[in-house]
Order: C-alpha cells, then structure tokens, then sequence
C-alpha cells in the first residue's frame, strides 16, 4: 500500500483528501481548486473526471501538472455522482489517508469550511456541512429548487426517523476507517440519493455524526446536474428503504408486546 508523502498534518484525524467529482466543470474547476489549496493548504485533492465533453479533464490534468497536491483520477464514462465518490474512497484509502471530503467544483461549497469539517471529525466518523441547522444558510437558489431540498429532506427523516437535519448535503468529511465498515460494495445509489444512502448506513452503524453550519451558495457557472432521473431514484428509494425501516419496528413492537403479556 501506498501513502501519502510525509506532511505536517494539521488535523487529528491525519492525512485527509478532498474529493472534487467533475463533468462539464470547465469554468468552476481552476477557481475551486484554487480556492481549496488556499483554504486547507495540508489537505490533498483529487478531481474525479467523468471523461467531460467540454474539457475538463484536461483543466484538471494542467492543474495537476503546477501542483502535487493536486491528483486526478480519469474515468471512461459518467456513471454518477455516487460511483464517482466510491472510486475516490477506494483510492484514498488505497493510499493511506486518514479522511476524506466530499465537495462540489461548481462554487456552492465553499473551501473556508473545510478545515471546521475536518475538525469536526475529531469527535465524529462524519461532519456534514448543514445548510438547515442554525447558522446555515442557502443563497440565490430559486423558491423550487430550495422547496425541493426542503421537501425532500423531511420526507426522508419522516420515513428513515432520522435527527440529521440535511440528510440530503453533498458538502462532508468521513473517516476512512468508518467508512470501511459501511459495506460500500453493496451501495448502488447513483445520483444525490448517494448522499441519503450512505446517512443511513452511518445511522444505522452507530456512528456519530456532527452538523457543521455553512453557506451554500448557487453555482457559479454551468448547469445543475439534477434531473427527474435523479428525483425519482431518491424518493423510490427512501420509500423502499423507510417501508422496510416501519416494518422491522412494527415486528419489533409487537414481539415486545407478545413478550410482556
């Protein structure tokens, strides 16, 4: 096994990665590359490119070249956001870090809060970055987009009874070592249902997990990758999931009941 080079690590957790997943981000790579490499200048990146029509991939080999913090992991084809993650956590690992960070390239993410989601993670397996908690904030999303957010998110603690409060964030820190005990291999969520997935497999593990308050801010450049494809995968599976989550309490409940009686 590989590790990373011997660096002054600023962080209790240990070496940490910043995964930046990519597909047509050509004109939002450079600045949050730039701006991450400022904000937690220990951490190492790696932009996970989609083979994007529009070049981005060659944008994150230039910025790779100028910066060896800086690697990229070239894929054939789009296979989702989800896919694109779990290749990052597999390569981090391989390499030996310690922590990994989930972050968008289009601008909502803002790299200042990496160093408080990495230090969350001195007392949690994971820090979401929270738009919902108090001190979060949402800015210059249209009323539909943040209705949808919203929406989804209670529905999703209703069915699943979960206390995270953005259970949809894509901006997060995991320990490794936590993650390896998420059974990833059988994870097959591909767009944000990515995200709700793999809360509830941390829930359900016992771990703990830290709400760290941030601004999410409207892309810079480009368009949304969400789409009805993307929706509909999320809520067949937050039905799927939540209807087998009511079911094991109900047997539970009634094994209860049957026992004291």
């Amino acid at each position: 096994m590989s590790t990373p080079p011997d660096r002054p690590g600023s962080f209790a957790t240990g070496p940490a990665l910043v995964a930046i997943p990519t597909f047509n981000e050509r004109d939002n790579l450079e600045h949050t590359v730039a701006a991450a490499r400022r904000s937690c200048p220990d951490a190492d990146l790696l932009i996970v490119d989609d083979n994007s029509p529009d070049g981005t991939g060659a944008i994150a080999d230039a910025l790779a070249e100028g910066d060896d913090r800086v690697r990229v992991l070239h894929r054939p084809d789009k296979r989702g956001l989800g896919a694109a993650y779990l290749a990052a956590f597999a390569w981090a690992a391989e390499r030996g870090y310690r922590a990994v960070v989930e972050m968008d390239a289009d601008g909502s993410h803002d790299p200042v809060d990496l160093p408080r989601l990495l230090g969350a993670l001195e007392g949690a397996e994971v820090a979401i970055g929270s738009r919902y908690v108090p001190g979060g904030k949402v800015r210059n999303w249209p009323f539909h987009r943040l209705a949808l957010s919203r929406g989804a998110g209670m529905y999703t603690r209703f069915m699943l009874g979960l206390a995270v409060q953005d259970v949809t964030a894509g901006y997060r820190a995991y320990r490794l070592d936590a993650l390896g005990k998420l059974d990833l291999g059988t994870v097959t969520s591909v767009g944000y249902c990515f995200q709700i997935d793999l809360t509830w497999r941390a829930v359900k593990a016992g771990f703990t997990i830290t709400e760290v308050p941030i601004t999410f801010t409207e892309r810079r450049a480009g368009a949304s990758k969400m789409n009805r494809s993307i929706t509909v995968e999320a809520l067949r599976n937050v039905t799927r999931w939540g209807m087998a989550h009511r079911s094991r309490q109900l047997r539970n409940a009634f094994r209860r009941g049957r026992i004291e009686a």
